[in-house]
């Protein structure tokens, strides 16, 4: 019901987009990294036995510290995505019922198996929970649909070629290709986010609520009665 609903989460959705635009920043500059100085430093280390030493390993400390630091700020930036999106979510759920309890969210993005499709069928959930106009249902399943497909996307590249190309020289493999579908999945999220904070504006604006309330009879107008 409208009384149950609370604020829209407007703050946690900027907190979204800027840490989604962190995070792929972080990684296309590894991925820079990678491509320009990631095989030769590789090498390198190989030669060494991982533990440079002596005059002559001194070219490559700084490369190491570049690609250490690369490497935090990609952990950093990918935590705090993962935080302000549970967050947002959370706090949408309530937006449309203050009741709701913190604890589906938890299970869909945590159980292994389960987490390949309950967010997005939870955040659908949210969608049809702020009564969208007719229409758009159409529009926001290829935007909910794009999103997940790319996010899983990403999450096989992780877990399945990164290994392979490692393997093969490089220090972590992430290349190209992992870098356009991780930034296609955050730019589809940020649209997801947008799209549903909107629709919680627009639910709680004073118009939606004048259109909730039923319509009186001008003045003078007698009802219409069905004759018995």
């Amino acid at each position: 019901m409208r009384y149950t609903q609370a604020a829209p989460p407007t703050r946690a959705a900027s907190a979204v987009h800027v840490t989604l635009t962190a995070q792929v920043l972080s990684l296309a500059a590894l991925v820079i990294f990678e491509q320009t100085r990631g095989r030769q430093l590789a090498a390198q280390l190989a030669a060494f036995g991982g533990r440079p030493q002596g005059a002559a390993a001194e070219a490559v400390v700084g490369a190491v510290t570049v690609f250490a630091v690369l490497m935090m700020l990609v952990a950093g930036t990918s935590i705090a995505a993962g935080a302000a999106y549970v967050t947002w979510l959370v706090r949408a759920r309530q937006a449309n019922d203050r009741s709701a309890a913190t604890g589906p969210v938890a299970a869909a993005w945590l159980i292994p198996g389960v987490n390949l499709v309950a967010p997005a069928v939870l955040v659908d959930e949210i969608w049809r929970g702020t009564r969208p106009p007719a229409g758009r249902r159409g529009r926001w399943l290829a935007l909910l649909t794009g999103w997940w497909l790319s996010w899983l996307a990403t999450l096989a590249l992780v877990t399945i070629r990164l290994p392979l190309a490692s393997s093969a020289g490089g220090l972590t493999g992430v290349g190209v290709p992992e870098l356009l579908f991780a930034a296609l999945a955050a730019l589809l999220c940020a649209g997801t986010v947008r799209e549903l904070t909107r629709l919680q504006h627009t639910a709680r604006s004073p118009l939606a609520s004048l259109r909730t309330l039923p319509a009186e009879p001008a003045p003078g107008s007698t009802p219409l009665t069905r004759p018995t």
